[in-house]
């Protein structure tokens, strides 16, 4: 694996490995014991979108691993104003280990790595979120001890970045995924074509029949970062997709709630559900951490 563009770049192994490694590391850190496996390097982090614990889990997770991380906005670069793509990627390429981007259209970062010389790891794009569902596998297999054979149900708007990567990543950790979204808002079909191959994946209108037996229910904000202008009319859309104690009564007795925050309370999901003891939504937040640097020793190790 040279780049991290969406989950699909690691293999089944690949990613068991990394999980696991993520967990023994997370396991160091509690026992105060060292692993400066990347002292010495240095990570480019370009924001073309601004985040909380992207920003913060790679700097501090490269800190940890006795490195650097050098956070770039696009007004503290030349592509901000008008370098091209590919220059950029030449250029940054000289300088540092590797590059993690958090951008809008998959397509820039996927130029970004034909450009590159170092790996590149995606923060974030519109279509694929591939880090968090990281955080989010991480997270189900320290609290139900295995990942294969549970079923997850994402609840929300499915055509999203979240949605993909979780579907991907369902498939490659042999789980069963099942989306219900609202008409207009289905995932994309080649990829739920493509992890279909793979393993079960299925897609619903009624949020009941996605959440029945489910362990693990996973939801997001209803208007995504770019969506603002939206957000009346997804209020309405999707006002019966929330993620209450109702709808988790179809569940499995034990489910886990996990949401990537930021969270809107009283609209995705109820204070309740989050706040409550199915909630694992911080756990999953600071498995972002552990998660990115376990994948962060994997491609800029020497």
């Amino acid at each position: 694996m040279r780049h991290f563009l969406t989950i699909n770049d690691l293999s089944k192994e690949e990613l068991h490995e990394l999980l696991e490694d993520a967990i023994t590391m997370k396991q160091e850190v509690k026992d105060g014991i060292p692993h400066p496996h990347l002292a010495g390097q240095t990570l480019g982090m370009i924001f073309e979108k601004s985040s909380t614990r992207t920003r913060v889990s790679f700097e501090v997770g490269m800190y940890q691993l006795g490195g650097h991380a050098l956070f770039l906005s696009a007004n503290d670069i030349q592509l901000g104003r008008g370098e091209t793509v590919a220059d950029t990627a030449k250029v940054m390429s000289r300088y540092v280990d590797g590059m993690m981007i958090r951008t809008f259209g998959h397509a820039k970062i996927e130029e970004f790595a034909a450009n590159a010389t170092v790996p590149i790891i995606n923060g974030l794009t519109n279509e694929h979120h591939p880090t968090q569902v990281l955080a989010d596998l991480m997270t189900i297999k320290e609290h139900k001890g295995e990942l294969k054979g549970l079923k997850v149900a994402f609840i929300g708007d499915g055509n999203n970045n979240m949605t993909h990567s979780l579907i991907q990543g369902a498939v490659n950790a042999d789980m069963s995924i099942i989306v219900a979204s609202p008409k207009g808002y289905e995932p994309d079909q080649d990829i739920v074509d493509e992890a279909a191959t793979e393993g079960s994946v299925s897609f619903t209108y009624d949020p009941k029949e996605a959440v029945k037996d489910a362990d693990i229910i996973i939801t997001d904000v209803w208007a995504s970062m770019g969506d603002e202008a939206e957000i009346e009319t997804r209020l309405q859309t999707f006002k019966d997709y929330q993620v209450n104690s109702d709808l988790v009564d179809y569940a499995q007795r034990d489910y886990l709630f996990l949401h990537c925050l930021p969270a809107h309370r009283g609209e995705e999901v109820t204070a309740d559900i989050i706040d409550g003891p199915h909630s694992v939504v911080f756990d999953e937040a600071e498995n972002r951490l552990h998660a990115q640097k376990a994948l962060l020793k994997k491609l800029l190790k020497k």
